[in-house]
């Protein structure tokens, strides 16, 4: 039994698949970890979104709660100086 082709064109076109398909399974496996990477680049930045709004929301009771003082002194101020 004759191969079609000669056995180095039958070897070379075998190497070339290989390589084609070594390089598609690299590149494949970077597609899986950019894809990880920017999954946990969104999960940082909702955390730290969640944090910023937490943060907000204690600087805003503390004003709150330094207006109610000044109005607390004001009015003390406004009784004693009768």
């Amino acid at each position: 039994m004759k191969p079609d082709r000669p056995l180095s064109t039958h070897h070379s076109l075998l190497t070339t698949h290989a390589v084609v398909l070594a390089v598609a399974a690299a590149l494949s496996s970077c597609g899986v970890e950019t894809a990880t990477t920017a999954a946990t680049g969104a999960s940082i930045k909702k955390q730290e979104v969640e944090e910023g709004k937490r943060t907000q929301e204690r600087s805003r009771q503390k004003i709150e709660q330094m207006q109610d003082q000044m109005r607390e002194r004001a009015q003390e101020a406004a009784g004693s100086e009768r």
